[in-house]
């Protein structure tokens, strides 16, 4: 069987920076397991598929080299800049069914596409998980759980500065650990993704991250509208909005290699 490929930078304008993302365009299903191999094969962060329905909407679905997820923002995004870049959709927005209920993407400003998530606000905790401590060989000023532990530091160079092992990271019994601070040069927050217990060091671009950090930045600073940047070495930007109980997250994404897969 023959299956065509895209490969996506997410949350750039250029290649080689924000996060790659695979992009598998079904007809139909493929088995679970076929679809996790074909995820490992590629070695990426996240590689997503997606089938049409009958109604012109389509389901998606995202695997790591190791497991399904239940949220993605980079690969939903990469999805969507197949289908307009590549595929003729010509709607004003196309809406995924996830595991996470529907989620829709639309086309922006400046060329960007904007993704409209589940807001996912985390709470104070008090405690350090195990593994913690020392995975992050640093100690955050404030810790928050949500669906990944959020690491709360005073700098932006405080986050970049972090040099994780993942040998004890991984025993953090969250599904990733976040590290966040205040941003500069107009930039609002910063944060590194990291997620060991997934099958991803470290993430370059993690748009389920934002659906945590959106809600709770926008409290702390204040405002609705947010400007994120994500510190990792291939480093990503998001323009965002908290609208109620949902998160507006807008990115470029770009095509990186177009081709085809034989299983």
């Amino acid at each position: 069987m023959t299956l065509p490929i895209y490969q996506v930078d997410a949350f750039s304008n250029r290649p080689f920076a924000g996060n790659p993302a695979a992009v598998c365009p079904l007809t139909e299903w493929l088995p679970a397991e076929t679809m996790q191999a074909i995820a490992a094969e590629n070695n990426l962060a996240e590689t997503a598929f997606f089938v049409s329905r009958p109604d012109g909407e389509f389901d998606l679905r995202w695997f790591t080299p190791a497991v399904e997820v239940e949220l993605c923002g980079h690969a939903t995004l990469a999805s969507a800049h197949v289908l307009y870049r590549h595929l003729g959709f010509e709607g004003a927005e196309i809406v995924f069914h996830s595991k996470s209920g529907p989620l829709r993407v639309s086309q922006a400003e400046a060329g960007m596409l904007t993704l409209d998530f589940p807001a996912r606000p985390p709470h104070l905790i008090q405690q350090h998980p195990d593994g913690l401590l020392d995975g992050l060989r640093a100690t955050p000023l404030q810790l928050l759980a949500g669906p990944d532990l959020v690491c709360v530091f005073a700098t932006e160079a405080e986050v970049r500065a972090l040099k994780p092992d993942m040998a004890h990271l991984i025993k953090v019994e969250y599904r990733a650990v976040i590290a966040t601070a205040p941003g500069s040069d107009g930039v609002d927050f910063v944060s590194r993704f990291f997620g060991p217990r997934v099958g991803v060091p470290e993430d370059p671009v993690t748009g389920s991250a934002h659906t945590t950090l959106v809600p709770y930045w926008a409290e702390r600073l204040g405002k609705l509208h947010l400007h994120a940047r994500q510190v990792s070495a291939r480093s990503g930007d998001l323009w965002c909005e908290l609208r109620g109980e949902r998160v507006l997250m807008s990115g470029h994404a770009v095509t990186y290699l177009r081709g085809e897969i034989e299983v």
